[in-house]
């Protein structure tokens, strides 16, 4: 079965989109879409190291990622703004990424490939990564559900309740680091934020509850990987970009029965 290309790529997306659907319900919530963003544009600079040293690139990505998401936890707070603090780590992060793959011969196709994604290139070792970061992400997600909740609710209810909104934060970024890392091959570090935010967005027009909510989301990321996949295959399409441009046609067909629920209520 994981011989067909075809049949690795859906598991690959629907993998990625799974890992993101629960994370990305809390990143619409605490209105964090362009901390996603500026972790994913970072991660580029953990794909160039990746290639300058001939090591992994989901490794050097993680490390990339996770130190963006550790710098950023630590720093809030400190005298910046976070949208300020965000712009000059991402776009420094990037920057310096694509100076350093400026200075290797032969690496430039695949560079694009990280930024736009290569789906149809995933290979089974591809598929045990995606999957393991994705359950990995899961688990920590379900394990700390209430938490985040609360957190996200009111910080001062989750002193209130016993626990640190800080250490909620941090596992929230650190989940997001590792999502980020697994998906760069699916949809790219361009595209990356939507795959977090477009179907957790959507869902929201028609979740009753929290949970709901990320199930509901998990379903558009995976019809979206699935259904993506199949109009590159038809139409000869680049496959991340048209797994978004499902997932955007769904959030507007859901936001219009969304308003005219509401209309009527």
């Amino acid at each position: 079965m994981l011989d067909d290309f075809m049949m690795r790529a859906t598991l690959a997306g629907v993998g990625v989109a799974f890992a993101a659907a629960p994370l990305g319900c809390f990143v619409v919530w605490r209105r964090m879409a362009y901390f996603g963003d500026a972790t994913a544009h970072a991660a580029i600079l953990g794909v160039a190291l990746s290639l300058t040293f001939q090591m992994s690139i989901f490794t050097g990505a993680l490390a990339v990622a996770l130190i963006m998401a550790l710098t950023v936890t630590l720093l809030a707070g400190r005298g910046y703004a976070m949208d300020t603090l965000l712009g000059v780590l991402a776009h420094s992060a990037l920057a310096f990424g694509l100076v350093a793959v400026s200075f290797l011969s032969g690496v430039r196709i695949d560079l694009m490939a990280y930024l736009f994604g290569d789906i149809l290139a995933v290979s089974r070792s591809d598929l045990l990564v995606i999957w393991g970061g994705a359950a990995l992400v899961v688990a920590l997600i379900a394990w700390r559900w209430s938490q985040l909740l609360t957190a996200t609710l009111n910080e001062e209810l989750a002193y209130a309740s016993g626990f640190d909104p800080r250490r909620e934060q941090l596992i929230l970024t650190l989940s997001l680091a590792v999502t980020v890392a697994v998906a760069i091959k699916v949809v790219g570090v361009l595209l990356i934020a939507a795959m977090l935010i477009i179907p957790a967005a959507a869902a929201r027009n028609l979740a009753r509850s929290p949970e709901s909510m990320a199930l509901i989301a998990a379903g558009i990321g995976a019809f979206s990987a699935i259904a993506g996949l199949r109009a590159a295959y038809v139409f000869d399409t680049p496959a991340g970009p048209s797994i978004v441009c499902v997932a955007a046609v769904l959030f507007a067909c859901l936001s219009v029965v969304g308003w005219r629920t509401q209309g009527r209520a």
